[in-house]
């Protein structure tokens, strides 16, 4: 028995695969095939766009797959979550699809937008977020390029963002968040009836989660004296219960523990100073609750 398994191909496929690199598995791409290779032999991989797995998902062509909730919601797809991802194509964190208008408008708020034009590749969310706010406007698709249109083609845009950066050079002004977002494994109900099926996605997802885990995050282990023992684990992280293990010599022991990447630079001198020797620090792939 296999597990089919839509990767998502465009802005997500990198980071999928990275993340699934991660949580122990390696799958290999080509530009010229839609069937990514990967070292599970219970795994069949099939690269679709985001905007389309929820719907193959569902349908049961493929048992699995990665997408937005973006999609799952304009798809209005009847699929079962079996976790939430917090990681995109740029961070590792959720993003928005937000309306926005040119700088140079008069529009503050969605209600200004009575009887015009908003361009988005999200057409029926869009429009049952309008409905929601009571405002009538014409919702066109957009195939791409969304922030050029204001305000020959359109008078504002429903559009995705991560840090906004895109909309603000494209003098874009965001007025509202029209939905959050967040990369998410989803299964098809009968496949998720499945025990095997079940177990095997169950299984993916405890190896997600500890790669998530494990991101931005690093070990540092370290010998240290008894004796100066209370001035290195003042300098670590409030918090933080480093594992302290006894050495062969009675008068040293091993300090491990895991901190965030970023703060280890300033950290390392003042364990130092505070009297810890070989210090070590190591990359992490999966940290396991």
């Amino acid at each position: 028995m296999k597990l089919k398994l839509g990767i998502p191909k465009g802005s997500l496929e990198n980071a999928t695969v990275d993340l699934f690199r991660r949580a122990g598995f390696t799958i290999t791409t080509s530009s010229r095939s839609y069937f990514p290779a990967i070292d599970d032999p219970e795994i069949e991989c099939m690269l679709i766009r985001a905007q389309e797995m929820a719907r193959y998902v569902e349908d049961g062509v493929l048992d699995a797959g990665l997408t937005g909730r973006d999609w799952v919601e304009e798809n209005e797809a009847k699929v079962q979550t079996v976790v939430d991802l917090i990681y995109a194509k740029q961070s590792f964190g959720k993003v928005r699809w937000v309306l926005a208008a040119p700088e140079s408008s008069p529009y503050q708020k969605v209600e200004d937008l009575r009887g015009k034009i908003i361009a988005t590749e999200l057409v029926a969310t869009t429009k049952r977020y309008l409905a929601s706010r009571g405002v009538s406007a014409r919702v066109e698709f957009s195939w791409g390029a969304t922030e050029v249109k204001p305000p020959e083609l359109a008078d504002a845009i429903v559009e995705v963002t991560e840090t906004g950066s895109s909309l603000r050079a494209n003098k874009l002004r965001i007025l509202e968040t029209v939905l959050e977002s967040n990369t998410q494994l989803i299964a098809n109900h009968d496949s998720w009836a499945d025990l095997w099926k079940r177990r095997k996605l169950e299984d993916i997802k405890l190896l997600l989660e500890g790669a998530m885990n494990a991101l931005g995050k690093v070990g540092l282990m370290m010998n240290v004296q008894k004796s100066d023992l209370p001035a290195v684990l003042a300098t670590l992280p409030a918090l933080k219960n480093p594992t302290i293990s006894q050495l062969s010599d009675e008068a040293w022991v091993a300090v491990n523990t895991i901190l965030d990447e970023l703060t280890v630079r300033n950290m390392i001198p003042r364990l130092r100073e505070a009297g810890a020797q070989g210090i070590v620090e190591y990359p992490l792939n999966k940290i396991v609750m």
